[in-house]
């Protein structure tokens, strides 16, 4: 296939330097035609005319020459490549068979460079799309001058305007969300659409249309309510003055001045009133009205008096007021007002029913959004391509088990391509996706908040599941919250069909209720001791105490404890054999042997001398933590090493193992609060009360143990079983699909 890439890159070549050619001939046809221009200007209008006539034409030759010699060698390029490509695909070469671990780990990945036809590329991006399976990245750096004369990066114009139209539709969306009539519950169903519906370009070009129309309108809504609360204040200013028959822009006649303003209302009216008298002898000083604010006052004075007077109003707090631009009363600017704010409430209603009839169109609005989300994947996809003027190159991802069908819609276009295993190299840059079954997938919502594993590493869900789910079944333990998470996940899933980090949320729900009912089954939970309280309410001389239990949070705690502790050791060990494993498929024996199989050795020590077996295995597991941990230490640095691994590997088993205590607190947690909110319940005798207290209290229970129970558990994967063998850092696998948040699309 390199070969098939090469010709490809040749004859790419070719066709960029006869293009370069046509644009040479072109650029001489201007310059000689240039020339002429000045030349025939002292021969007159006809001479140039001639000229310029001439120099295009030879222009258009060019050009035609040109073009048929780059089609040419187009056209062999697409021979020559249908040729070479057909017996590399007929020939397979590559690997793709998957061992058992394979079967339930992390894909493998094929390296996919592909060089096509320019005219080729809108189709063969959308039917990548389409496909769903191949993560488009940028071409890797071209080497050499002509290579970097053929390609230029793509232009991102494309994309930012879809992204224009993408936030557009999103508003518009928030927008009509307030003005809808049905609402749709929490729960509820995305409807389901055809590829051809989703991609109708009728039904989306109107959508965008009515889009815009919300938003325009909602923006006249706006503004009409700016200018209602404009007017409101407005009305509220003239509202004090209405009682004044003097037109507001008045400001007295030749002989006098006139003010209207106010006082604070603690002023006394008539103090302010002989204030004024005295100081600037005769003046007429009314209140027109008072609030609990102000003292609203006219005040007419001689103008010779003015200063003086208007220095006794500002002792006395008095603030004039100013209408600037009202003409007449008050009483008449309110008539005025009040007309206006009546057109404005016409015009909000008109408004708010357009935009009210508009919000019916949210479905279709939601649609086009999803469609513009795909229209904006792809022009990014695009936007990555390495482009000439007619041909591209792409690199990218595709999982191994979907090569076939890669090859299959491949056949259909003249490209050049190849798939190769990426090297050990390149793994930090290969993206990462999980296979799992239906057992395992859900766990994919706690590896992801933790962090996907480095490609070529183990996949932790397979061996997570079973400690995952066994955990929270064993922290929760009551059969009335796991018949809760069982019908709950199984509804929600049933009636809304969540998809992604939701699905997985819920399916994760079902497989921990089923666990939580079992362990309530074996620890005699339900809601707590649900049903002996409330039997003994109906029945005070019933001898029903409890249900049947194999063992109970309260009287075998200490049993619970150590069960608790065993099954962290169970896990602890299970990690190390998965590090032993995987050190050992990477060549690294004796880092295997020295940090795992010694201590096994000494774990297995300890239990023969406990059991009264033997002493001998303790001893050999020692003296192997000795040689292990001073194996490439020097000097005095070996005892240092040999003291800080014993030191370092203790405390951290103990502390790990220490660690899953919490298994035992959280169920007797759970299980005593429960019992708490039944007794109070019980108290009074009465089933009515009894059913209050405990529905709310086991509600309010069950809400803190879902949470407190998966924290927990994730703690215990995360820190203690993961720090045993997961190497994270893995890249998501992103390939180009279809990604809808709106609706679902029928498969």
């Amino acid at each position: 296939m390199k070969g098939v890439m090469e010709m490809a890159m040749q004859e790419l070549t070719q066709i960029a330097a006869a293009e370069e050619q046509a644009r040479a001939i072109c650029e001489q046809a201007r310059a000689e035609a240039a020339e002429l221009a000045v030349q025939a200007e002292k021969d007159g209008t006809a001479r140039l005319n001639a000229v310029i006539s001439g120099a295009q034409e030879r222009m258009r030759e060019a050009k035609r020459q040109a073009e048929n010699q780059a089609a040419a060698f187009e056209t062999d390029l697409n021979s020559k490549t249908a040729a070479q490509c057909q017996p590399v695909r007929r020939s397979g070469g590559n690997d793709c068979r998957e061992d058992l671990g394979q079967r339930m780990a992390i894909l493998k990945m094929k390296k996919l460079r592909l060089c096509g036809i320019a005219e080729e590329q809108t189709q063969l991006i959308r039917e990548l799309q389409l496909l769903g399976s191949v993560e488009i990245g940028s071409p890797e750096a071209l080497t050499g001058a002509q290579q970097t004369q053929i390609f230029r990066a793509g232009d991102s114009s494309s994309a930012d305007a879809l992204s224009r139209t993408s936030a557009a539709l999103a508003s518009a969306l928030e927008t009509l969300k307030q003005y809808e009539t049905k609402k749709g519950g929490l729960f509820s169903a995305r409807p389901e659409k055809t590829l051809d519906e989703l991609f109708d370009d009728d039904a989306y070009s109107a959508a965008v249309q009515t889009a815009q129309e919300a938003l325009d309108t909602q923006d006249a809504r706006s503004r009409n309510q700016a200018e209602k609360s404009r007017l409101s204040a407005l009305r509220e200013s003239f509202v004090p003055w209405q009682t004044l028959d003097l037109p507001l822009e008045s400001n007295g006649t030749q002989h006098t001045r006139v003010l209207i303003g106010t006082v604070p209302a603690q002023t006394g009216f008539d103090a302010l009133r002989e204030a004024v008298y005295e100081a600037a002898g005769e003046a007429q000083i009314e209140m027109v009205s008072a609030d609990q604010q102000s003292l609203y006052l006219l005040v007419i004075v001689y103008k010779g008096a003015y200063d003086a007077a208007a220095s006794a109003l500002r002792e006395s707090g008095f603030t004039q007021t100013c209408f600037d631009g009202v003409t007449g009363t008050a009483a008449e600017n309110i008539r005025l007002t009040d007309e206006k704010l009546a057109a404005c409430e016409q015009e909000d209603k008109r408004l708010t029913d357009k935009l009210t009839a508009l919000a019916g169109e949210t479905p279709a609005i939601r649609l086009a959004a999803d469609r513009c989300t795909q229209e904006i994947a792809k022009a990014q996809a695009a936007d990555r391509l390495a482009h000439s003027e007619r041909t591209f190159c792409l690199d990218g991802w595709v999982p191994c088990e979907d090569v076939g069908k890669l090859e299959t819609l491949l056949e259909h276009y003249c490209c050049a391509w190849e798939l190769e295993d990426p090297s050990p190299e390149e793994y930090p840059d290969v993206p990462v996706k999980l296979k799992n079954n239906k057992f395992t997938e859900p766990l994919n919502m706690v590896t992801n908040m933790y962090s996907l594993p480095a490609y070529g590493t183990v996949d932790p869900n397979p061996l997570m599941a079973p400690f995952f789910i066994l955990f929270y079944g064993i922290m929760m333990a009551d059969m009335g919250y796991g018949l809760l998470m069982i019908l709950a996940s199984i509804l929600i899933t049933k009636k809304s069909r969540p998809k992604g980090t939701s699905g997985q949320m819920f399916g994760l729900m079902f497989s921990c209720g089923i666990s939580t009912f079992i362990m309530g089954a074996l620890t005699g939970g339900f809601f707590g001791d649900f049903l002996p309280q409330l039997v003994g309410i109906i029945n005070p001389n019933t001898t029903f105490k409890s249900l049947p239990a194999l063992f109970t949070p309260l009287d075998d705690t200490i049993t619970i404890l150590i069960g608790a502790m065993a099954l962290g050791f169970v896990q602890i060990v299970t990690g190390m054999a998965i590090s032993f494993v995987e050190k050992i498929k990477k060549g690294e024996i004796m880092d295997a042997i020295w940090e795992e199989l010694t201590w096994w050795v000494v774990f297995a020590g300890i239990a023969c001398m406990a059991l009264g077996v033997t002493n001998i295995v303790l001893y050999v597991g020692l003296g192997m933590v000795v040689v292990g941990s001073g194996w490439s230490a020097k000097g005095f640095g070996k005892v240092t090493a040999i003291f800080g691994s014993v030191y370092n590997h203790v405390t951290g088993y103990f502390g790990d193992i220490l660690s899953y205590s919490r298994l035992m607190t959280l169920m007797l947690a759970g299980s005593v609060i429960a019992s708490v909110f039944n007794t109070l319940g019980a108290i009074p005798g009465n089933v009515v009360f009894f059913l209050l207290v405990s529905v709310a209290g086991n509600g309010l229970n069950f809400a803190l143990n879902l949470l407190s129970c998966y924290v927990h558990d994730l703690r215990l994967q995360c820190l203690e079983y993961f720090g045993k063998f997961y190497k994270d850092g893995g890249k998501p696998f992103a390939p180009l699909a279809i990604n809808t948040n709106y609706v679902d699309i029928q498969s």
